[in-house]
């Protein structure tokens, strides 16, 4: 009985301690995180329409819609060449009041499209590729309910990182600390999947660079 009511304690201290780590990590609403910037060298603002791209040209297209199985919802991919098609995005912070899209800070990502489906195309952690076992990303609206706790939201955020490959290039990662403490331990970086000639976005794998550009 002793021995059991000591691996207990000791079981709820490290779960302590790892909810504490995890707290003290995220940052602060005035957290002074640089903006993520556009090819230009600009900011990138909330409310204006970007397009998302390889940073390597030979890597695909733009960032688009894909229609993966003739069915909704919508996954979030790449046009299979460079060129003018795709769909622009708006990002919005996470933090109420902030005006600019900061480095490493919880964002929702939107595509800027009409499409058949009566769902948002707002980004959306989506279910493991049977294959790859690696996590698509959908689109779609996470609605938090009185019964559905709101940490729950944190499948429709995402981080711009900046990476070492050069000025103004960057990855996408699924690690929304400040909308939920514990996801950090469930983190990945967003990379393409090619499957039946389309190039999905999935977390899990090979990562894609990529760059901004101001539609």
């Amino acid at each position: 009985m002793e021995l059991t009511r000591l691996v207990g304690s000791l079981s709820f201290c490290i779960f302590l301690v790892m909810m504490a780590i995890s707290v003290a990590a995220q940052p602060s609403d005035d957290d002074s995180s640089p903006p993520v910037l556009d090819i230009a060298g600009r900011a990138l603002e909330q409310g204006i329409e970007y397009y998302i791209k390889p940073a390597i040209t030979d890597n695909g297209g733009r960032f688009t819609l894909i229609d993966r199985n003739g069915s909704c919802p919508l996954y979030v991919g790449q046009e299979n060449v460079s060129g003018p098609d795709g769909f622009p995005v708006i990002f919005t912070p996470f933090v109420e009041g902030e005006t600019l899209i900061r480095e490493s800070r919880d964002t929702k990502v939107v595509f800027s499209a009409a499409t058949t489906c009566l769902q948002s195309t707002a980004w959306k952690l989506g279910e493991r590729d049977t294959e790859s076992g690696r996590r698509l990303i959908v689109t779609g609206e996470i609605v938090v309910t009185e019964e559905n706790e709101s940490w729950r939201r944190a499948g429709n955020f995402f981080k711009i990182q900046k990476t070492e490959a050069g000025d103004n290039i960057y990855n996408i990662v699924w690690c929304p600390t400040e909308v939920c403490n514990f996801c950090r331990f469930d983190c990945g970086t967003a990379g393409s999947l090619v499957e039946n000639g389309k190039r999905l976005l999935a977390l899990d794998g090979s990562v894609l660079p990529v760059v901004f550009e101001r539609a």
